[in-house]
């Protein structure tokens, strides 16, 4: 996909955010497909005149059909700091998601094991400690509900591949529009999960900062259904 103009959400000398649109992709290595890091990299060469290859630490990724706010690194020290925060489960991430179905109980927690398939992408819900397996643990909470679906705050404590994906799916709830956990409900644009906040210590000052992205257009097919949540 070409992708929309740069939406910056946060730049300073150590650290860049931007709101990353549903279907960009966060990064990737064949050269071919253009991706939000070359992007990033590009806007970076052309503001500061920098000659050469621009520095830009990848310290998390989105899923390609998810929203939200996008976290680089501006040089080696930060992308050092920053992934450290997000390896130890010290960035504190909101994702709002939208679910078929009732989710019950309105509030708590989900435990799992997830297990990845090379060959397929596809992660799964296995046994505790099985082969390659890794623990995963998601709180969320009920934000809105109509008879067919729920609005969901999400909050991963884990970073694994495809968790709150999996995880919801695997309790009979899928996201709306992802066909890859078996949704058979449709939604306009990637899949109803945007990843609305993050909240991390900055790598040289070590003070808190939180970024918000705005919900994508998208969203306005869920809030036309009756399910809304004040902003």
């Amino acid at each position: 996909m070409s992708l929309p103009p740069l939406r910056l959400l946060y730049e300073d000398n150590h650290c860049v955010a931007i709101y990353k649109p549903a279907g960009a992709l966060t990064t990737g290595y064949d050269g071919g497909e253009e991706t939000l890091d070359r992007q990033v990299k590009a806007y970076l060469k052309e503001k500061y005149g920098k000659p050469g290859n621009v520095f830009l630490g990848v310290v998390h990724r989105l899923d390609r059909p998810v929203s939200g706010v996008l976290l680089f690194a501006r040089n080696s020290k930060a992308a050092s700091r920053l992934a450290e925060q997000f390896r130890e489960g010290q960035v504190k991430k909101l994702y709002w998601g939208v679910v078929t179905g009732k989710v019950e109980p309105a509030t708590g927690r989900l435990e799992d094991w997830l297990w990845k398939d090379r060959l397929s992408g596809i992660v799964s819900v296995t046994v505790a400690h099985a082969p390659e397996a890794k623990a995963a643990l998601l709180h969320y909470e009920t934000l809105g509900t109509t008879a067919e679906l729920t609005w969901l705050g999400l909050y991963p404590q884990t970073g694994r591949t495809h968790q709150i994906r999996v995880q919801l799916a695997s309790r009979g709830h899928p996201l709306l529009g992802d066909v890859k956990y078996r949704s058979s409900h449709p939604f306009p644009e990637g899949i109803a999960l945007h990843a609305r906040a993050l909240t991390f210590l900055h790598p040289i000052r070590y003070e808190p900062i939180t970024l918000t992205a705005e919900l994508p257009p998208a969203w306005g097919t869920v809030r036309a259904a009756g399910l809304d949540v004040p902003v």
